[in-house]
């Protein structure tokens, strides 16, 4: 669209005030648009050329250039009375022209107009000064820094602080702000149709929460996941790929890579876990010395008599430390990092065995299941076959230790076995010797059943949360830690048993990279016999070893 416009020199009062100048230059004019122009329309105007004016009042002026350019935009416009409205301002013509910059960039017409052929519509316009100029200017200027900041707020998601996944702890300080630019990156070209199709998300405590459908098989898919989001943004952003709890379905999270970093203590872990490890040795001591147990004190009185408790600490030391390197072991072959074992002293049975947190994120449910239960497979393994030793072996001074068979009763494993080796000879109320292997054996089965207890983040509840998944492991720990507390009623092994889970090991357990893959039925059926191998040490052994001594009643 082209329009045409008139400039007039000033006005014979306006031209004798002007008589000191030699030249001067127009450098802004603006001009209304005829009636016939759509309302939907702003005009914005350029002057690209100058203006010489006289000295003289009989001066005529030379002709100039008017560069007009128009921008189609929905604003309303005033409506026009059909009077044209010029204003011009005058300043020193030391230079011979000058370039006005527009405010809006996509200018689409010039119009080329003449002093010569048009006229003034509206003779008593006022010029425009300078000051007035400028302040248009300003306030142009300001409106296109607002609008600017204004679409520079809306291009970012702005995502609360707080835990970024269960049983993590955020790591800043201040809120994270996502770009919107990000955002888009990870929805068009990290995630895709062929492994993470994204229908919406939404701001996740720390991330961003991507909703979806998962296409092809859920390893392969995030295995390109992860690679796009490296090639993309290198080490930035950690993605995972959950079970939304709310619906069962598929989710990814996105999260800064620092909002996951291991927490870091005041005091070294080295330092804490050997001070643990000290009292520990100490109360395996104990726990083999009954007349320590009896007087406490008196130990300050007979120190060598801890000598006698050596034996037993050191066989069930060595079972708790198998227990430890199979964990070791497992996690070195999987890529996880363990802390520093600290090992958890007990009264009663001389341990309840370590806590070992995992360090890093672990990468699916069956390297989870693969570390967790290689410990209680290594510690079951010995500690059985220690048992099954102790049981077969004479005692090497020919006495062994004096028992009443009730101690039998304690497990169903152990008074199972009892029963099928030494056969008639164990009866209620008849002590019998045996070999103090057998007791020490059956302390470090007992210490590793006590953590294939499904519950929190033992080994237990991490094998359950391997097989079964984040909502079943969940709710059958808040079963297992119920009946534990019932159990503390009648067993005082069990109540600090239970107050050491609820304190220090209830979970939740932290998120895996990718945990909707079960693992192989093999590793399955390993964790379900740790899980029942536990359940058979843990519960009494029901039934009498002699049924002829069941009195029968008369009628």
């Amino acid at each position: 669209m082209s329009s045409s416009s008139s400039c007039l020199p000033p006005s014979r009062g306006a031209s004798s005030s002007s008589h000191g100048c030699c030249c001067h230059r127009l450098i802004l004019a603006s001009s209304s648009l005829p009636a016939t122009r759509s309302r939907g329309s702003r005009l914005t105007v350029a002057l690209r050329s100058s203006l010489l004016l006289p000295a003289g009042p009989h001066s005529t002026p030379r002709s100039r250039r008017v560069a007009c350019r128009a921008a189609d935009e929905t604003e309303p416009e005033p409506v026009s009375n059909g009077d044209e409205e010029k204003k011009e301002v005058v300043e020193d013509a030391s230079s011979p022209s000058v370039d006005s910059v527009v405010a809006e960039p996509n200018a689409t017409a010039e119009i080329d107009s003449s002093a010569n052929n048009t006229k003034d519509e509206s003779p008593n316009a006022e010029p425009l000064s300078i000051s007035n100029t400028l302040r248009n200017i300003n306030r142009l200027t300001s409106n296109a820094a607002t609008d600017s900041d204004a679409k520079a707020q809306v291009e970012v998601v702005d995502v609360a602080s707080g835990s970024p996944l269960p049983g993590m702890k955020q790591q800043l300080e201040e809120a994270v702000t996502i770009p919107k630019e990000t955002v888009d990156i990870l929805k068009d070209q990290v995630f895709g149709f062929d492994t993470f199709f994204v229908t919406s998300h939404e701001p996740y405590e720390g991330g961003i929460l991507f909703k979806g459908n998962l296409r092809g098989v859920p390893a392969k898919s995030f295995e390109k996941i992860t690679t796009r989001l490296e090639n993309k943004f290198g080490d930035e952003f950690r993605v995972f790929l959950l079970i939304n709890p709310e619906d069962e379905q598929p989710v990814a999270v996105v999260v800064p890579r620092q909002t996951v970093e291991p927490v870091t203590g005041a005091v070294p872990e080295w330092a804490a876990a050997a001070a643990f490890g000290l009292v520990t040795v100490l109360t395996l001591l104990l726990r083999n010395v009954p007349v320590l147990q009896d007087n406490l004190l008196s130990t300050f009185d007979n120190p060598e008599l801890l000598k006698e408790g050596l034996s037993g600490a050191l066989v069930t030391g060595l079972i708790v430390g198998v227990h430890e390197i199979g964990h070791i072991l497992a996690a070195k072959d999987a890529g996880v990092k363990l802390s520093v074992p600290y090992f958890v002293p007990s009264w009663q049975i001389g341990s309840f065995g370590t806590i070992t947190r995992i360090v890093n994120i672990v990468r699916n449910r069956g390297d989870l299941l693969k570390v967790a239960g290689a410990g209680p497979i290594a510690g079951y393994t010995l500690g059985f076959g220690l048992l099954l030793l102790g049981f077969t072996l004479p005692p090497s001074d020919g006495l062994g230790i004096i028992v009443d068979p009730a101690v039998f009763h304690q497990s169903f494993l152990l008074g199972g076995l009892a029963k099928l080796i030494l056969g008639d000879v164990l009866k209620e109320g008849t002590q019998l010797s045996i070999n103090p292997l057998v007791l020490w054996a059956w302390a470090g089965l007992l210490i590793n059943a006590i953590n294939s207890i499904p519950a929190g983040e033992l080994d237990g509840g991490r094998i359950a949360f391997a097989m079964w998944g984040r909502k079943v492991s969940s709710r059958l720990s808040s079963v297992t830690i119920g009946l534990l507390g019932l159990s503390s009623l009648f067993s005082d092994v069990a109540f600090y048993f239970v107050v050491l889970i609820f304190f220090l090991q209830r979970g939740p357990i932290a998120p895996l990279s990718e945990e909707i893959t079960e693992p192989d039925n093999t590793y399955i059926g390993l964790g379900v016999a740790i899980l029942f191998l536990g359940l058979l040490v843990c519960l009494p052994y029901p039934f009498l070893f002699d049924p002829s001594q069941v009195t029968d009643f008369d009628f």
